[in-house]
Formats: structure tokens, sequence, C-alpha cells
């Protein structure tokens, strides 16, 4: 049995689905589902019991020695929340109560970190788990903070030798696109956003640059297939020897340009594009470049390339985006 927190989430419900497909055993999601269409992230899904967050300890308790790990995907990912004690109770203590739970009961314990945790990417973007590497770190916003702390807390364990699961990852996730994502709205990805655009026969939408060594449209992000992070998952479960804290990303930079030129391919139209103005509010927290490295992943035996940016973009356009039926 696996239990998959934020299930019905983008990342979650993808894990969910591959899970299903690649390994025969029952699978719990513990999530929200509220009032919109997040629902239909799990339709196609066959799972052995939905529950609430609140509901989560019961659950485990109930089929302890049957749960094979927690895949714990849940998480307040607005980058613009504001809420702080709201993001800690989800972001940082439900993910110590999990962690303390699975140290105890021999679970493996496999997380979501982000790579909103190295902020402006002035100390670097490397994956490091020590206690003095993640200190380097400023993430910009409430978000990437309440991940980090959560980092090290764990980094803090781990150098105390103190109880831990028998196998641990955190996966530093940088953007992600792909399907499943629409319940996310403004928070999704620039892809979803797009293609509404490049369909109807209008221009792309981007922001102007407010950093003099980036032209607009030039902003640089590590943009990876969702694909790619559940194939990371997946791997893992099959090498529970594997413990660390890993970047997932594509390991290349590529600009918001070049994002939008791979959505108008894939409609079958060239480019074109408009910029408009950045809000201020994000100005300050505002990531000009990410890219992931990811020796240490590759380090620990993970060698699967990363797919290419005009790939993933023409497989989420034409086998989800584009059909009557968008959903994994």
């Amino acid at each position: 049995m696996f239990i998959v927190t934020g299930g019905a989430g983008f990342i979650g419900s993808n894990i969910v689905a591959a899970l299903e497909h690649q390994w025969p055993a029952p699978i719990i999601v513990s999530d929200r589902l509220r009032h919109g269409n997040k629902w239909r992230n799990l339709a196609k899904r066959g799972l052995a019991d939905l529950v609430a967050p609140q509901d989560l300890p019961d659950e485990l308790s109930r089929y302890q020695g049957d749960i094979r790990a927690v895949i714990h995907m849940g998480a307040v990912t607005s980058t613009t929340e504001t809420d702080a004690d709201a993001m800690i109770d989800v972001n940082f203590r439900l993910s110590v109560r999990l962690w303390s739970w699975c140290a105890d009961a021999r679970v493996p314990f496999i997380y979501a970190s982000s790579a909103a945790t190295y902020g402006d990417g002035a100390a670097g973007f490397d994956d490091i788990a020590t206690q003095d590497g993640l200190a380097r770190f400023r993430p910009l916003n409430l978000y990437g903070w309440s991940k980090h702390l959560f980092d090290r807390w764990v980094a803090r364990r781990v150098a105390d030798h103190a109880p831990q699961p028998p196998q641990w990852a955190g996966l530093k996730f940088f953007n992600v696109y792909g399907p499943n994502e629409y319940h996310k709205g403004a928070q999704g990805s620039v892809v979803q956003r797009l293609f509404p655009e490049a369909k109807a026969g209008r221009p792309a939408r981007l922001f102007t640059s407010h950093h003099p060594q980036y032209p607009d449209g030039g902003q640089l992000r590590d943009f990876v297939w969702v694909d790619d992070c559940v194939s990371v998952v997946l791997w893992l479960l099959a090498h529970p020897e594997v413990s660390g804290l890993f970047n997932v990303g594509s390991g290349r930079a590529r600009s918001f340009a070049d994002l939008a030129a791979a959505v108008f391919r894939a409609v079958g139209r060239e480019p074109e594009i408009t910029f408009v103005p950045m809000p201020e509010a994000i100005r300050p927290q505002y990531q000009y470049f990410t890219e992931a490295g990811l020796e240490r992943l590759r380090a620990a035996g993970y060698d699967r390339p990363a797919t290419a940016l005009e790939d993933g973009v023409t497989r989420y356009v034409r086998d989800f985006l584009d059909t009557p039926d968008p959903y994994r």
C-alpha cells in the first residue's frame, strides 16, 4: 500500500497514475478536493481510500505494517500566500509528523521540496544536504522558506543520527509543467496559460524584464516535464538503498521566449510574443535564473535522460491540452 499526500494535486496525481499502472498495490490519497474540478485529477484512478489530511494519522495507524512508502506531495504551494501560520502548519509541521511516523514505523518517506528554497540563485543550485550548506540559501517567499525550513530540519536530524526512515528523499522540483495542473489557476505553468492564446491565434503575453542582464523574454528557468519528476519517484521506490536531497529538473535553463515558441509550434503557428509589465508586487521575489544541478542524482544511479523542452511541450499540447479530455 502507498500513501500519497497531495495525491489529488498536480505532481501528486501524476504519481498516483504511475503507481496504479506500474505497482500492484492499493493507493490511499490524502488531500482536500474542495469545490472546484480538482477531483477530476483522480477521476480515472482506482483508490483504496481518499482521506482528509486531518484524518491521516488514524489511517497511518490503521494500516501500519501494510504501508510500503509515504509519498508526501501535499503542501500549500502558492508563492504569494501571506498566512505564515497556515503555511508552517501544512508545509513544515505536517512534514515533521510524517517523517517521525515513518521513522518509528520503518517506512520509506519521499517528500517534495522546491527550487524556491534557493532564492535568487546567488548561492547556486547545489542540492547539498548538510546543515552548513543549506544555511547559505535565502528563499525569496514564504513558500520557499517553509520548504527550506523542513530541509534544514531533516539535515539536522541526519547529522545528529536521530531516528529516520529506512529511506528518505527530498525532491527539489524546479518549474514543472504537465497534465492535471488546471486547478492551480495563476500558479499553473506558463505552458498551460499560453496554450489558449496560441490556439486562438492571439500573441503570447510574457513579462518584461527588470534585470539588466536579461532581455524581455530572456528570463531563464529550468522547465521540467512532469513525467520526469514521476520517473525519479518511481526509481527511488525501486532503490530503497538511496536516500538524500536531490534536485529534480531538466538540468538546462531555457528562456520564456523558448517556451512560448515551443507552445506555438506545437499548435502549428510561428511564435508571436508581446510583453507586459511585471506586477510590482512580485518583482522583489522574482527568480531570473534557475538551473538544476543533477550531479548528485546521477551519482546515486539515476540515469534516465531529461525530456527536452520542445518534446515535453509537444506531448503536453498534443496528448492533453489540445484534446477533449486533458486529464491524465
